[in-house]
């Protein structure tokens, strides 16, 4: 089975060609000042052109729904309704932190918390099986005082001196090249999960946009 994935919920645009068999067959994952929209497409068309497959290929195609940017996670999923609308194939939505949870994840009994920047120190995060937003110091009050946790993601790289500040040894930071989101990982869940409806499946923004806001 081949998917596509396809992951601009952050500043990173990662995208993947993947296999249920041979694993990741092909991944470009660049990161982003501004709009997404420019490049999503270039480099879904160059991942078939140096892969040496064709798009028709594709039996499953999955995409990151969120939380993260509001304009980025709109643009990944406009993106992956219309090929499987086009190609008339599975559609399976990820929620995002769920791939940065996955990449920390290990065999030992530490908790990964997965953090992406929400700005002006709040994050999205997922801590006991719950996704949240809110400040991060916020967060950390709630947190077991005898425990050692493990934080990925932007909102990890970019808080560091908080996290640290306050739980000090017990902030355990994944590295910088370990805490951007992968599409090929984002193909991986797809696996087990199952197809979305395609008409109703909706973005995880959990937090209401600005304009709501206001």
């Amino acid at each position: 089975m081949l998917i596509l994935g396809i992951d601009t919920s952050t500043k990173i645009c990662t995208c993947s060609i993947f296999d249920d068999k041979k694993g990741m067959i092909a991944e470009t994952s660049l990161s982003v000042e501004k709009n997404h929209s420019n490049i999503v497409m270039p480099i879904i068309d160059n991942l078939f052109k140096i892969s040496s497959l064709n798009i028709n290929s594709i039996d499953k195609i999955a995409v990151a729904i969120g939380p993260g940017s509001f304009t980025g996670v709109r643009i990944a999923l406009g993106i992956a309704k219309g090929l499987a609308m086009a190609l008339n194939k599975p559609l399976v939505g990820i929620n995002e932190l769920d791939i940065l949870e996955t990449i920390a994840e290990d065999n030992t009994c530490t908790e990964v918390i997965p953090l992406i920047d929400a700005r002006k120190e709040r994050v999205y995060y997922k801590h006991d099986n719950i996704c949240a937003d809110g400040y991060l110091i916020d967060l950390l009050k709630e947190l077991d005082s005898n425990k050692k946790y493990i934080f990925i993601g932007d909102g990890a790289i970019n808080y560091t001196d908080i996290l640290k500040n306050n739980l000090g040894e017990r902030a355990i930071i994944f590295s910088k090249y370990n805490s951007f989101p992968r599409a090929s990982i984002l193909c991986e869940l797809s696996l087990t999960r199952k197809e979305d409806n395609i008409y109703t499946l909706e973005p995880e923004y959990i937090s209401k946009s600005r304009a709501e806001k206001q």
